[in-house]
């Protein structure tokens, strides 16, 4: 049974999965996205509400603070909380259709070269060195624990079943897609369908699957300048043409986007950390994104590969959780989070797309390896990685920190580094000493030659338009060996 409601239209249910805080949350992120509450409403204490709901004060607390990170609620000095006054108009409304996904939906409108291949008969079913200092996008490998995943991994191979070992379903092992929606659920907040759930290699092939499903060949997509590597291969293999967007201190611009590239049907962005800045979208971007996807019956895919490492609250709700209409697809990747050989990301598709990608995926050869999705599965289901991600969240802050400090010696005056709130890695500018001669690409090559692995920022712009500097990966790289990698690249940076 409910928990008396409050003034704003709060109900608990301490029965349910779902914290007491999150809903709290979700109930009041709803309200003012639908307008039930007013731009500008001043909301009552949190002590009068934790009276009225019959919780604690913390949990009142927990969801404001998460809501303030978010931009909903504004949080003045001798004012109390209020709502955002600045949220576009055209999101502040009920949305156009149920928020829940029906049965059987509607069949999309695919691309032409989807629906040709769809119109096919369909095909049947398949019966020791140590690492460089500083790389980019590498977990520590020695905080994950491998004797467990040995477990698992034997567990899983001794008796597989005929549907595992002989004939597995072309979105990969259904204990896997199961335990990723219950995860997402929980700890992204956005409820998801095993079904529309696809296990691919990599980032760039769940990218370049979803833009074959949405887009036809010579079609643009937006993409963010700078940006992932990857995301333009992606695009490149699915013959999609990538127009660059630049970021800006509130990430991804539709506006600029309409400006570049007007009738673009795809947005790729990372809105939570993105990469390589680590700008985090803004709210009212974010809403913006979705209100042009909704409008012009366009794309989103959400890279939200490193989304978990926030050092400063919770991490933010990613796009998915705010999409209404289906036309967020999310992309995460285990490979960076665990460890890099695993090479297992997925794709969680918008419903309706679901039966088209199984038609696709049922023809392709390039699927995921099957080895080792059982045993992430049951890591999943069984609570380690959540467990994993909370120890390696401290231990990556520390190490964000120890390779902050340690640098101050040897790059001063040479390098500068400016903490980030999320991810694995930083940005080290060069000075102002150097003035427009420094050249990222020759200070690799040099540092590569004395054992220490940075990647060059130019080569994540895909303009004329570069900026030069170094990025650095903190992750992978233990505190103790960060003196002598710093003194490593000073030399690289003045060989002279």
């Amino acid at each position: 049974m409910s928990r008396k409601a409050a003034p704003l239209g709060v109900a608990l249910d301490p029965a349910a999965q779902s914290p007491l805080h999150r809903q709290i949350g979700e109930q009041i992120r709803t309200a003012i996205l639908e307008r039930r509450l007013a731009a500008g409403l001043k909301l009552p204490s949190s002590r009068q509400m934790a009276a009225e709901l019959g919780c604690a004060r913390g949990t009142i607390l927990q969801a404001m603070d998460q809501l303030v990170a978010e931009g909903y609620v504004l949080a003045q000095a001798g004012s109390g909380l209020s709502v955002a006054a600045n949220l576009p108009d055209e999101m502040l409304a009920r949305p156009k259709v149920a928020p829940r996904a029906p049965a059987r939906p509607s069949a999309p409108s695919l691309s032409r070269r989807t629906a040709a291949a769809l119109a096919s008969p369909a095909p049947e079913s398949p019966s020791d060195t140590s690492p460089l200092a500083f790389p980019t996008g590498q977990p520590d490998r020695a905080a994950f624990p491998f004797a467990l995943w040995a477990k698992l991994l034997e567990r899983e191979w001794r008796k597989p079943s005929w549907t595992i070992a002989g004939a597995p379903h072309p979105f990969g092992h259904p204990g896997l897609r199961t335990a990723i929606a219950a995860y997402l659920g929980m700890a992204r907040g956005f409820a998801c369908d095993a079904g529309a759930i696809v296990v691919t290699s990599g980032m760039r092939q769940s990218l370049s699957l979803f833009a074959r499903l949405t887009l036809d060949a010579g079609e643009q997509a937006w993409i963010e300048e700078p940006g992932f590597v990857g995301t333009r291969e992606a695009m490149a293999m699915a013959e999609i043409e990538a127009v660059p967007v630049p970021i800006d201190d509130q990430g991804f611009s539709v506006a600029a986007a309409t400006i570049q590239a007007p009738k673009a049907r795809l947005a790729v962005v990372a809105p939570s950390h993105q990469f390589p800045l680590g700008t985090v979208m803004g709210l009212q971007r974010r809403l913006e994104l979705l209100s042009w996807a909704e409008r012009n019956g366009s794309w989103i895919a959400e890279d939200d590969f490193d989304g978990e490492y926030r050092y400063a609250g919770r991490p933010l709700a990613p796009l998915r959780a705010l999409d209404r209409t289906g036309r967020v697809a999310y992309l995460g990747s285990f490979s960076k989070l665990l460890f890099p050989a695993l090479r297992l990301s997925y794709v969680v598709l918008p419903a309706a797309l679901a039966p088209a990608a199984e038609r696709i995926m049922a023809g392709t050869s390039a699927r995921a390896s099957l080895l080792g999705q059982g045993a992430l599965g049951r890591f999943i289901a069984d609570g380690h990685l959540a467990a994993h991600l909370r120890r390696t969240r401290s231990l990556y802050a520390r190490r964000q920190e120890s390779l902050l400090a340690a640098a101050e010696g040897p790059l001063g005056g040479l390098l500068d580094m400016a903490p980030d709130l999320g991810g694995m890695h930083v940005i080290a500018r060069p000075a102002a000493t150097y003035g427009p001669t420094f050249d990222d690409h020759a200070v690799a090559v040099a540092a590569a030659r004395r054992g220490i692995s940075v990647a060059p920022l130019s080569a994540c712009y895909c303009g004329p338009v570069k900026q030069h500097a170094l990025i650095l990966g903190y992750a992978g790289t233990p505190e103790s060996d960060m003196p002598g990698a710093l003194e490593a690249l000073r030399l690289a940076l003045s060989p002279a």
